[in-house]
């Protein structure tokens, strides 16, 4: 597991084993994941999303406590995974970074509660699991403009992003902070310490 310019946010870059079958590889190891992040991951649900390219998911986060932790993985396809800062008074509030997850790479993106999400399908039938700290809540969650100017998240320029109606009509993440609608980091820190306390 190494930690992104983003703290919270973790690659997970596996050893993978081909022959003439095929290949294998561990796509979790709850021990690795443990000793990179300092917690095991719970896991309340697991979503699966299948996208065409140019799809454009997020940015989406959960109000903190509880938040959802998320483990991504791309199982088929490719895409660009970003993530966040959300977090009010955090030293990289603002900051995102992005990293390429997909079938032929077998990396995992693990981002801590609190923390934005978004990824851009990079081919059609592209395919991607999300292992979930907490349930979906819809009375709990919230997203950002994807293209939010602000952000200026370097999305590729040879795709032309496609939005759900939800996304396209999220607030910005100057219009989301001015609602009080962002996660604190003080209290993200906080839920992560309880959380480490009782998981491990």
């Amino acid at each position: 597991m190494r930690q992104l310019s983003v703290p919270g946010a973790w690659l997970h870059t596996p050893t993978v084993h081909p022959d003439s079958r095929g290949s294998f590889h561990e796509a979790y190891r709850a021990a690795d994941f443990t000793d990179g992040v300092g917690r095991p991951l719970r896991l309340a649900q697991a979503n699966v999303s299948v996208s065409r390219r140019g799809v454009l998911r997020g940015v989406h986060y959960a109000d903190v406590p509880p938040g959802q932790g998320k483990y991504v993985t791309c199982l088929r396809g490719a895409i660009l995974d970003v993530a966040v800062d959300l977090r009010s008074g955090s030293p990289t509030y603002g900051n995102w970074e992005a990293v390429e997850l997909s079938a032929a790479n077998h990396r995992s993106l693990y981002l801590a509660e609190g923390l934005g999400h978004a990824f851009l399908a990079l081919d059609d039938d592209t395919t991607v699991m999300y292992l979930c700290s907490e349930g979906y809540a819809p009375g709990r969650e919230h997203g950002i403009h994807p293209l939010d100017p602000e952000l200026a998240i370097a999305w590729p320029e040879d795709v032309r992003p496609v939005l759900s109606d939800k996304d396209a009509g999220a607030p910005t993440l100057a219009e989301a902070a001015a609602a009080g609608r962002l996660p604190d980091y003080a209290t993200c820190l906080a839920y992560a310490s309880i959380r480490t306390a009782t998981d491990c």
